[in-house]
C-alpha cells in the first residue's frame, strides 16, 4: 500500500476532527440568540448530508467513501450542536441533589441526557436504513464509531476521571458537572480502551490489506483513524495533560 494512501486520509480525518470540534465550540460560545439560526443552518446541512450519504452508499468508490464519511461527520455535528445549545438534552435540567446515592445519581444523569441519547440512536438507525446492504456503508459505520465511543466517554465521566474538561460545557449546561465523578481513573476505563484499541488494530490491518480495493482501503483507513483518535481522547481523560488550548481559538473566554 502506497504511503500516500494512508497519509492523506489520516490528515483529512485529523483536520475534520480538529476543525469540526472548533466550529461547534465557537458557535456554542456565541450569544444564545444566535443558536436557532446556527442550528437551522446545521439542520439543512444534515438533511443534505443524509441524502448524499444515501446516494453515495450505492457505489464503493474513493469519492463516495469520502462523501459518506463527511456526511456522517456533518450529521454528528448537528447532533452535538443540538445538545450543547440545549435544544435536545433530557427531561432533567438541574444538577444532582446532594446526598444522592450512586444508583440515584446514575438515574438522574441518564435523565439529563436521555433525549440526546435517544436522538443519537434514532439517527444511527436511519443511517443504517439509508445504506443497508449497499456496498458503501462507511457513513453509517462512522456514526456508529462516534456514538459508541462518545457513550463510553460519558460513562467514564460519570464513574470518574482525572480530567473532566468542564470548560467545554456552555453556561446553560454547567449543571451536568454535578454528575461527573471525581477520581484519577475508574474500573471501566481500561476495558473500554483495550477493546477499542483492538478494534482499531483490526481496522488498520484491513486498511493495509494488499488485496483490498483502493476504496475499501480508504474506508478502513478513515474509520481506523477516527477510532484511534477516540482512543486518544479517552487517554486525555486520565493523563495529566490539558488539551483545551487546541481549540482556544474557538472557545473564547471559556479557554482562559
Amino acid at each position: 500500500m502506497d504511503q500516500f494512501d494512508i497519509v492523506i486520509p489520516v490528515i483529512f480525518v485529523l483536520l475534520v476532527w480538529w476543525l469540526s470540534t472548533g466550529v461547534i465550540l465557537y458557535l456554542d460560545q456565541l450569544p444564545p440568540s444566535t443558536f436557532f439560526i446556527s442550528l437551522s443552518a446545521a439542520t439543512a446541512l444534515a438533511i443534505g448530508a443524509l441524502i448524499m450519504l444515501a446516494i453515495a452508499s450505492h457505489e464503493l468508490t474513493v469519492v463516495n467513501v469520502y462523501i459518506g464519511f463527511s456526511a456522517a461527520i456533518l450529521i454528528w455535528g448537528w447532533q452535538e450542536m443540538a445538545f450543547l445549545m440545549g435544544f435536545i438534552t433530557g427531561p432533567r435540567r438541574i444538577g444532582c441533589p446532594p446526598g444522592a446515592t450512586e444508583s440515584q445519581k446514575f438515574v438522574f444523569a441518564s435523565k439529563a441526557v436521555l433525549y440526546h441519547e435517544l436522538a443519537l440512536i434514532v439517527t444511527l438507525l436511519v443511517l443504517y436504513l439509508a445504506s443497508w446492504k449497499q456496498p458503501n456503508m462507511v457513513g453509517a459505520h462512522t456514526f456508529f464509531i462516534l456514538w459508541i465511543m462518545r457513550l463510553s466517554a460519558k460513562l467514564n465521566l460519570f464513574f470518574g476521571v482525572r480530567n473532566r474538561y468542564e470548560s467545554f460545557l456552555p453556561p446553560h449546561l454547567t449543571y451536568l458537572e454535578s454528575y461527573f465523578g471525581r477520581r484519577s481513573i475508574n474500573l471501566l476505563f481500561p476495558f473500554v480502551v483495550a477493546a477499542a484499541s483492538v478494534a482499531a488494530y483490526l481496522l488498520w490491518q484491513s486498511a493495509i490489506d494488499q488485496e483490498a480495493t483502493p476504496a475499501l482501503k480508504l474506508s478502513y483507513t478513515l474509520m481506523a483513524t477516527l477510532l484511534t483518535l477516540a482512543v486518544l481522547e479517552h487517554w486525555f481523560l486520565v493523563i495529566p495533560l490539558s488539551v483545551e488550548k487546541m481549540w482556544g481559538w474557538a472557545m473564547g473566554k471559556r479557554s482562559r
